[in-house]
């Protein structure tokens, strides 16, 4: 039997995916939270094989990247699979990177998602077909600085609101920009969001 935690901010979405899970033999979900705190809540009643992440918890919490990347370290025989309607490149690629073995778009026919799951608790790395190859090239890591450096930039708020909440003047923030830009190949602030969203890097800005 393979037991199976889900997790996602919609109940409604949790619902639905558990009725599919179980409509198959060999599936029982075990439990379901909302975000990582009732998951980490209700791994310490219940023993699962894997746990569908959805990306985005909604809540402020943390993200399912974040999460996945916890139960890693804490669970090491818990499989982590991504159920998420991103389905950008680079999305796939950081997941992967924080320890998923799996990752699905809710779009995936039913048969495909279930052939997948009973794949990934065999042991393999599997990705739904509708999912571009992620790209080769990882997403550069950004420092706590830059991070809330993009967020500020891509929030479309004046650059002087924007320098005022991270406590440095107009002129250290745009170097923090250039140096942003630098860093992940950007011309213009246009660009800079487009490759921030291609490599995942919005998924956990809130």
């Amino acid at each position: 039997m393979i037991r199976v935690l889900l997790i996602d901010d919609h109940a409604i979405v949790r619902e639905g995916f558990k009725r599919l899970i179980e409509s198959s033999p060999g599936f029982l979900v075990v439990a379901e939270a909302r975000n990582a705190d009732e998951a980490l809540s209700a791994l310490e009643r219940v023993s699962a094989d894997i746990a569908v992440v959805d990306i985005s918890l909604g809540d402020g919490a943390s993200s399912g990247l974040d999460l996945i990347a916890l139960l890693r370290d804490l669970l090491h025989g818990l499989r982590c699979v991504v159920l998420s309607m991103h389905d950008d490149s680079g999305l796939v690629l950081r997941a992967l990177e924080q320890g998923a073995r799996g990752y699905f778009t809710k779009a995936v026919a039913a048969d495909e998602l279930l052939d997948g799951l009973r794949r990934i608790a065999a042991g393999e790395v599997v990705l739904s077909s509708d999912l571009a190859p992620p790209v080769l090239n990882p997403a550069p890591l950004l420092t706590p600085r830059e991070r809330a450096t993009l967020r500020g930039l891509l929030s479309d708020r004046p650059p002087k609101a924007i320098a005022y909440d991270l406590g440095i003047s107009d002129k250290t923030l745009y170097r923090h920009r250039a140096n942003l830009m630098e860093k992940l190949g950007a011309r213009n602030a246009t660009e800079l969001a487009r490759i921030a969203r291609e490599r995942g890097l919005l998924a956990d800005l809130g």
